[in-house]
């Protein structure tokens, strides 16, 4: 049975935005997170959700307990003060691809310039950068890769430009982007996206700041969103009584389990775990339902 709340960073308990990916070398999952700075003192404005480095934990027992590792090593720093949100991690042929947002400072206001940035990694910790992405603005976060069917791989991401709406650009390596300058058809405004594929379904579950809203395709192009977001209500649950927050989903075995965020006052946030159901084309989640949980690589 998974902990509740699943985790709390040990140092500055502003956990968010998290990732879930297997690390092949050393046979456990690590949760790569933003590690915002919640409970630092004297920091003005939004200053504690800049200057963050990118957190870890990790779990031996298939998801359901977290012990923190550390923070990632990122070789990428042109600017004092780094902020790095955000990332999204792939794993090809022997190497971690991230999808990094990066701030070029610590500032007090979020009227500054943010970029999506691509590094890699063997063993997903020390990360070496590779370039950053020209797409349609200098304002873009929160990328989502995902491998289509034809062997290319799609990014989606938030176009703070355009009235925070989801675009998307593609790429047949990893390395080589074209960015399309348009937003994904029917993908309203949200941030924090995560696709999968379950149930003969493409899935796309956005941050809409009033829980995820959930968009289903069959072919990754043609998006249609589903009445009810979901994770919308509060739970009962130690930790877990707000909205959740940008996730992630991890398919494992059939089934399909949503890592997300929740705030616990105005900074404080911590990880929480629930398991996803399908109900006749329609997703659902009981949040307040115990989580048991096994992970396998696949």
């Amino acid at each position: 049975m998974a902990d509740k709340p699943l985790f709390v960073d040990p140092l500055y308990d502003g956990a968010a935005d998290p990732i879930v990916i297997w690390n092949h070398a050393e046979k456990k999952w690590f949760m790569l997170y933003t590690n915002r700075r919640a409970n630092a003192r004297g920091l003005e404005g939004v200053s504690w959700v800049h200057g963050t480095d990118i957190g870890i934990a990790e779990s031996s027992d298939g998801g359901a307990t977290w012990q923190y590792r550390g923070t990632c090593d990122i070789r990428y720093r042109p600017d004092e003060n780094p902020t790095y949100w955000a990332p999204d991690v792939v794993y090809h042929e022997g190497l971690y691809h991230m999808y990094l947002t990066y701030v070029p400072g610590v500032f007090t206001t979020w009227n500054h310039p943010r970029r999506i940035v691509h590094l890699t990694s063997t063993d997903l910790i020390r990360w070496d950068y590779q370039s950053t992405l020209r797409l349609a603005s200098e304002r873009v976060i929160d990328a989502a890769v995902f491998r289509m069917p034809n062997g290319t791989w799609r990014m989606y991401y938030n176009n703070e430009r355009d009235g925070k709406t989801m675009y998307y650009a593609d790429s047949p390596d990893l390395y080589n982007w074209t960015d399309h300058n348009r937003r994904v058809p029917n993908i309203h405004r949200g941030e924090g996206a995560t696709i999968f594929h379950w149930k003969d379904t493409y899935w796309m579950l956005v941050d809409a700041w009033d829980g995820f809203a959930v968009h289903s395709s069959s072919d990754l192009e043609n998006w249609t969103k589903q009445p009810n977001n979901i994770l919308r209500e509060p739970g009962t649950g130690k930790a877990d009584g707000a909205k959740g927050q940008h996730g992630d989903v991890v398919v494992s075995q059939g089934r399909a389990f949503i890592f997300y965020f929740v705030h616990q006052n105005a900074r404080r946030t911590q990880l929480q775990v629930a398991e996803l159901e399908y109900d006749n084309g329609v997703l659902k989640v009981d949040r307040n339902m115990p989580v048991y949980i096994n992970l396998q690589p696949e």
